[in-house]
């Protein structure tokens, strides 16, 4: 189903649109200078959208600040005090987002969308599993799907309909089937992400099976890796999520074999100098490091060029499969890096004509 399109200060979410990368501040509101560095982090990353914790009127004062630094929008995250949304939406935030399980009254909820009609503040309803209504299974993909589409409908009573849902889990399963029956019942931009995933390294994991299947079936209009790591770091995991579904084509990929004794040469600090080396590249390239020319470049054939350990102190460089020069041990990453320029240059006014 085609999502409607949701107009969040200078990015649309859904619609068809590209994929956004969200990620969250964890420094305190409050403090103006460690806050602005951070957004500043990861506008540069590049974050699409940053997340606030906004907990008092103190901290709604620093928020101004912010939103007239910042390049991207801003959302507020609301818990409990539905006036603070409402300030919120009055400074200009880009977006608000509550959990109607745990915002207050309904009344509460109208006011809100009295104030994010008269300022064209959208709301992003986010539920999980940790704060759902009473009387709904809080452990189960039905109930987080039921408690968003609930809060959704008590959106549309008031006549408000610029509205992104999350439902999201620290149980990969029941995230992934909770946006599944939501993305059916609703033309509404989800909003994917695993909450509580861990650290980096099993967070990147949870989150990448999570939000990576949901993208792959074409469900999901913007992402949060939530890690319990630098917000830095979701930013570079979400990238490598949308690469690795090819939702974003624009980078150089390198791809490398886990060696075997075949292997001949340093392949790991080859690979790790040669990201380094195309980290910059915004051109769709494909990069191979492979260990021997037994299967290398055959199993690399589809790569713009390469290197395979020649064995006796040289290797070869190759492109799309077929052997071009070779070289000793010395001379891999200069060759290589000769390669990837020119490709890369190729590559850039093939774009432009």
């Amino acid at each position: 189903m085609t999502k409607r399109a949701i107009k969040v200060g200078n990015s649309i979410i859904g619609g068809g649109s590209r994929i956004t990368i969200q990620s969250m501040t964890n420094t305190p509101t409050s403090n103006v200078d460690a806050t602005t560095k951070q957004i500043d982090r990861l506008i540069k990353a590049g974050c699409d959208i940053i997340r606030l914790a906004v907990c008092s009127n103190e901290e709604v004062e620093a928020c101004k600040k912010y939103i007239a630094f910042s390049k991207v929008p801003l959302v507020a995250d609301i818990q409990f005090d539905y006036k603070l949304a409402v300030m919120c939406s009055d400074i200009g935030f880009g977006k608000v987002r509550i959990n109607p399980g745990n915002i207050g009254s309904e009344k509460g909820v109208r006011e809100l969308v009295s104030a994010c009609k008269a300022n064209s503040t959208p709301i992003r309803i986010g539920v999980n599993g940790g704060s759902l209504e009473n009387g709904l299974n809080e452990n189960g993909a039905k109930a987080l799907a039921e408690s968003a589409l609930k809060n959704v409908a008590m959106l549309n009573k008031f006549g408000f309909y610029d509205i992104v849902i999350s439902a999201k889990s620290s149980d990969v399963r029941i995230m992934v089937d909770a946006n599944r029956i939501i993305s059916k019942e609703c033309d509404y931009p989800l909003h994917l992400g695993v909450t509580e995933s861990g650290d980096i390294s099993d967070g990147t994991v949870k989150s990448a099976i999570g939000i990576g299947s949901l993208l792959l079936d074409g469900i999901g209009d913007t992402i949060r890796v939530s890690l319990s790591s630098d917000p830095v770091d979701e930013v570079s995991a979400a990238r490598s999520i949308l690469r690795a579904v090819g939702l974003d084509k624009n980078y150089c990929e390198v791809i490398s074999c886990p060696t075997c004794s075949r292997c001949g040469y340093d392949l790991f600090e080859v690979v790790r100098q040669v990201k380094e080396l195309v980290s910059d590249i915004n051109v769709p390239l494909k990069v191979a490091v492979m260990g021997c020319v037994v299967n290398g470049p055959g199993e690399a054939k589809n790569a713009d060029c390469g290197v395979a350990g020649g064995g006796k102190g040289k290797a070869v460089l190759f492109s799309r499969g077929k052997i071009i020069k070779t070289v000793t041990k010395d001379e891999i990453l200069p060759e290589l890096s000769k390669l990837i320029s020119s490709l890369s240059l190729e590559k850039k006014i093939e774009r432009t004509d």
